[in-house]
């Protein structure tokens, strides 16, 4: 891996910072790695939008190589969202071109006492003005640099408006509307006056061994595209499983609390094929290509929705018109909102009106009824403006809930706000849920998958039945592990690839000689790691939970009557994790096993 470029936004000063080699073996890259450069900075006292706060965009070492599904990188910094670790993670192309101009991350501190622009163009590094940029939605923003600079095209990462006015829900969006989209990020970036970092490199990104890099990475892109979850994703998209998780239970309704809806598969992903579809999108030499481009009734061509926009304004707020979803995805990306926390966040608004907690007075007037698609979007740009009902709508669902006396209504779990794969309907999720690094997250791991039957024998992972209990805890930690791997390396959950194959894409291109137990061991370090970081900033075994609505039984669908026993769950999940059970902390020895005696030090010093 390269260097990362250091820029303070304060002194208008730049640097170079070389990553220890044994951080590289050890963290791989991306998430990890990213952990492992933050952990000193990141501290209970830090607050997350101050100018000390540091913001990290850093690639991994198969970003941009033209592997499968290699195109992403990952943002990360303490979560204005949630206090906890803050981590994201995007497509497009933005982190190849960072690595073709000769670096493999940006750390950002400071503030600027102006809104400024970040152009780095191979060894040219140069902060410009972006006063008359500040306020544009991203698309314009994009548009507008690139008019700017007049260097052709260029990679554009940047805000909008939420994540300028600090909203915990902004993201950051580069590209064809790619999105690093939760745990605020784009809060970070605009607590620091930085609208957007432009990007354009001449240069190749580095392998150890090019030739054998080639021909593994070339097999494995021929395999992949001919695999059937390729072929699905790109015919029908992220939303290709609408169908079976709305049988299954699993697609959340009514704010989760109902288990059928009529017309619920209006929102899936063979309905948007067969109505507003006009062709699809793709990231960095990927050749799964699931972004989906729509025209609706504008005659418009547009970035489709993905699953969790097409549920999140769809069936959770009582609503099937994706054409409406289409428009609110739209509506989100201008603004620079997380279409997962808002979606969530405005369906706690209308329980809490369907059930009297909040009334006309506390809504600037509005009448929350379920299904009511022209009051979803005037709460969209109420949150936008953050007036009135908008500024609680816009701190998310744990602040809206806690502002009027119902914390525990709202679907989230440590301020993130809960994804749309209920733990009702495929069980293993309660405890990716309860236990993920960033709050309740499908990202950390997506073992929806492995509860339907995509398990990886090669990884010791075993098939459990979809609302197994304690048995499948250890099962869950070792996917979890997996899925950090692939957020070190950067590489996208849909790249279905055996595992050999991905061990021999890290060896042929970092020089090394890992096995598959080398990279597991080194996903579940990155886990560990993460974990120290939030128990150090004062997470414990009670912050592992489900929320209350999740407790409840749905009355009908595919998960009518189960509710998953997160108690035991999780019990089973602190020993297979070898955690302390009384204080939820990795023990002192499951610590210094894994090498990070170092850490051990701060959770567990000596009296």
């Amino acid at each position: 891996m390269q260097s990362v470029l250091t820029v303070n936004l304060s002194t208008k000063k730049f640097d170079e910072y070389q990553i220890p080699p044994d951080w590289k073996k050890d963290y791989l890259g991306g998430a990890s790695l990213a952990a492992r450069m933050l952990y000193q900075d990141l501290v209970p006292e830090l607050d997350p939008l101050s100018p000390e706060a540091p913001l990290l965009f850093l690639n991994g070492p198969l970003s941009g190589t033209s592997g499968p599904a290699v195109g992403r990188f990952v943002v990360c910094a303490l979560s204005p969202a949630t206090g906890l670790w803050g981590e994201s993670n995007c497509g497009g192309f933005w982190g190849p071109e960072l690595r073709k101009a000769g670096y493999d991350g940006i750390l950002i501190s400071g503030k600027s006492d102006e809104p400024v622009l970040l152009l780095v163009h191979d060894d040219h590094i140069e902060l410009q003005s972006a006063s008359h940029l500040w306020g544009l939605d991203p698309y314009a923003t994009i548009e507008n640099v690139e008019s700017d600079l007049g260097l052709g095209r260029v990679r554009v990462a940047t805000i909008g408006p939420a994540g300028e006015a600090r909203v915990p829900m902004g993201v950051i969006m580069c590209d064809h509307g790619r999105v690093a989209g939760r745990t605020g990020m784009g809060a970070v970036m605009g607590s620091k006056n930085l609208k957007a970092i432009a990007v354009k490199g001449s240069g190749t990104v580095p392998v150890s061994n090019k030739d054998s890099y080639d021909l593994i990475r070339s097999k494995a892109n021929r395999v992949l595209r001919q695999d059937n979850m390729t072929r699905v994703l790109q015919e029908l998209g992220t939303a290709s499983g609408g169908d079976y998780f709305n049988y299954l239970g699993s697609m959340p309704k009514k704010g989760f609390s109902a288990g059928q809806m009529e017309g619920a598969d209006l929102v899936s992903g063979s309905t948007m094929a067969e109505t507003i579809l006009v062709g699809v999108s793709t990231c960095h030499a990927c050749v799964i290509a699931c972004g989906r481009v729509v025209q609706i009734e504008n005659g418009k061509k547009q970035k489709g929705p993905e699953y969790e926009t097409l549920v999140g304004f769809g069936p959770n707020l009582w609503l099937n018109d994706a054409a409406f979803v289409t428009r609110m995805n739209d509506l989100c990306d201008r603004y620079g909102f997380d279409t997962i926390s808002i979606s969530n966040t405005i369906s706690l608004a209308f329980a809490l009106f369907e059930n009297g907690t909040i009334t006309k007075q506390d809504t600037d007037g509005l009448d929350l009824i379920w299904g009511d698609a022209e009051v979803v979007e005037m709460l969209v740009h109420l949150a936008g403006s953050r007036d009135g009902f908008g500024e609680y709508l816009a701190l998310g669902a744990r602040a809206l809930g806690r502002r009027f006396g119902a914390e525990d209504e709202a679907v989230q779990v440590n301020g993130l706000e809960v994804p749309y794969h209920d733990p009702r309907g495929v069980s293993g999720m309660a405890l990716v849920y309860a236990t993920s690094p960033r709050g309740a997250c499908h990202n950390q791991s997506d073992y929806f998958l492995a509860d339907i039957g995509q398990v990886e024998e090669d990884l010791g992972l075993n098939f459990f039945d979809r609302h197994a209990g304690a048995e499948k805890a250890a099962n869950v930690a070792k996917h979890q592990d997996w899925r950090t791997v692939f957020n070190s390396l950067v590489i996208c959950f849909f790249s279905n690839v055996p595992p050999q194959t991905v061990v021999d894409l890290i060896n042929s291109a970092t020089d090394n000689n890992f096995s598959i137990a080398d990279i597991m061991e080194s996903g579940e370090r990155g886990w560990n790691l993460k974990r120290a970081i939030n128990n150090r900033l004062g997470l414990n075994r009670t912050n592992d939970k489900l929320p209350k609505p999740l407790l409840q039984p749905l009355q009908d669908g595919g998960a009518a009557g189960f509710v998953p026993d997160i108690v035991a769950m999780l019990d089973a999940y602190y020993t297979a994790r070898g955690w302390d059970p009384e204080n939820g902390f990795p023990s002192k020895e499951k610590l210094i096993s894994l090498g990070m005696g170092w850490v051990a030090a701060d959770l567990w010093p000596e009296n």
